[in-house]
């Protein structure tokens, strides 16, 4: 079946999108997607036109969202409060705090299941990620929220989203949340619909299942939903919750309506499998690249605060604050880095020249005890003198990275769910991504509009 979606008009002068259209675009389009696919999670597209027709809306008297929203809020808090500085400890402290003593599990995953069956044993990260379901779309589902706080940055964006999943998914499980991650983050910056793309399979192993699926569906998503559905479903498996599946369904999705926020959405709705992931992942990747302002207003009216249903922690937590709180700046730098920027100069220990001897202007003052010594001429080596191993130039950049550890957080109130001071960014390379024009041909199924290079910026 051929497409039907149009490419979406740019914005006219004066019309840009801006970040925070794009986070509560991203944010609250995973939402509404969440809720048009829950009634149609695990159903064949034959038994979705049987039972509706074609689903062009929401089809439930009450419509709301099931665990994929409230795990996306659960992600979003934890990073807001942390930032680039998060840990796997404190990914996992967070599962104990607002999860295992509170959740009542209902609609949760196998992958969840098995991650919380593991951390109540006293096992921790990432050894509590090792059940029979790691490799799921949990991840993937609450990935969204790293693509928004890093935005234009899919590197940064796919490092962090893999340490929130060490605590409950390894390999394929990752790869499917770092590619969403990455999607979002590259959408956030107004990057068109195949560089989204392209951001989504660099930072995933180019041989991997989820890479070689995510390939297969958008080479074939001009032929429609049924083409994209075809190249990646494996026909009698029985579970729809696997991530290189579900993430591949929900790019084709994305690439069938070229990033189209309505058409993303109902393509993968009507895709059935696990529709609720895969259309709350369409939804986050087009509302991120079209604004808030492409969701139809009877479908964001329709999305209120969690329920709480699953995580009772997040009940009553509403998609577009938790945008709002990804994009608020760092609070300004607490007193201890400033005074190390001004050391007073009245100590007469060398450790002051440590951050005093790089703002002399001139190399003479930078040697003042070579002329007064009477023994200078016997002794041309300074080196046994304190004073130039104070002048070392691997002194000045040793207090800021101590001064930017994980030591900051003195967890704020968890009532609050603010995000922790971070002094300055931790210092991670930022990628380059490189858009060519050009075809990549996968086994034959077709050809990608793009290819992409990124440069590192960290293992995840």
């Amino acid at each position: 079946m051929a497409s039907t979606a149009c490419t979406p008009p740019h914005p006219a002068p004066g019309e840009l999108i801006g970040p925070r259209s794009r986070a509560r675009g991203a944010l609250l389009g995973l939402a509404v997607g969440d809720a048009l696919g829950a009634p149609a999670e695990n159903l064949k597209p034959s038994e979705i036109r049987a039972r509706w027709g074609r689903i062009t809306g929401f089809v439930a008297d009450r419509p709301q969202g099931t665990d994929d929203t409230e795990y996306a809020l659960f992600s979003g808090l934890l990073l807001a409060r942390h930032g680039s500085a998060l840990t796997p400890a404190h990914a996992e402290a967070a599962w104990h705090e607002w999860i295992t003593e509170r959740a009542t599990f209902r609609g949760a995953g196998f992958s969840e299941r098995g991650t919380l069956e593991n951390l109540r044993r006293g096992l921790a990260a990432p050894i509590s990620a090792q059940h029979r379901h790691a490799w799921s779309d949990g991840l993937a589902m609450r990935a969204a929220p790293f693509g928004v706080f890093a935005a234009g940055r899919p590197g940064e964006a796919a490092r962090l989203v893999a340490i929130d999943g060490s605590v409950s998914h390894e390999g394929e499980g990752i790869y499917g949340g770092q590619a969403v991650a990455a999607g979002v983050a590259a959408a956030m910056a107004g990057a068109p619909v195949p560089v989204v793309i392209a951001a989504a399979l660099a930072v995933i192993p180019d041989d991997s299942w989820t890479a070689r699926s995510l390939r297969r569906a958008v080479a074939v998503a001009h032929r429609g939903e049924r083409a994209v559905r075809s190249a990646v479903v494996i026909g009698g498996y029985p579970w729809t919750d696997l991530a290189p599946e579900a993430v591949a369904l929900a790019f084709g999705a994305y690439a069938t309506a070229d990033g189209d926020f309505r058409e993303a959405v109902l393509t993968a709705v009507n895709m059935g499998r696990d529709a609720d992931t895969t259309a709350a992942v369409a939804g986050a990747l087009s509302g991120a690249t079209q604004g808030l302002s492409a969701i139809p207003a009877a479908w964001a009216d329709a999305i209120g605060p969690a329920r709480g249903r699953c995580l009772p922690s997040m009940g009553g937590r509403h998609v577009l604050e938790l945008a709002d709180l990804l994009l608020q700046p760092p609070e300004p730098p607490g007193p201890a880095p400033a005074a190390l920027d001004t050391p007073p100069p009245p100590q007469p220990t060398p450790a002051v020249l440590d951050t005093t001897a790089p703002a002399r202007p001139t190399p003479a003052a930078l040697r003042p005890t070579a002329a007064p010594r009477p023994t200078a001429a016997p002794q041309p080596t300074a080196a046994p003198q304190p004073t130039p191993a104070a002048l070392r130039p691997t002194a000045p950049p040793q207090p800021t990275p101590a001064a930017l550890q994980t030591t900051a957080p003195p967890l704020p109130a968890l009532a609050a769910h603010r995000p922790t001071a971070v002094p300055a960014p931790v210092p991670v390379p930022l990628p380059v991504l490189t858009v060519e024009a050009g075809t990549a041909v996968d086994g034959g199924m077709g050809a990608v509009g793009c290819a992409a290079r990124v440069g590192t910026e960290g293992t995840a």
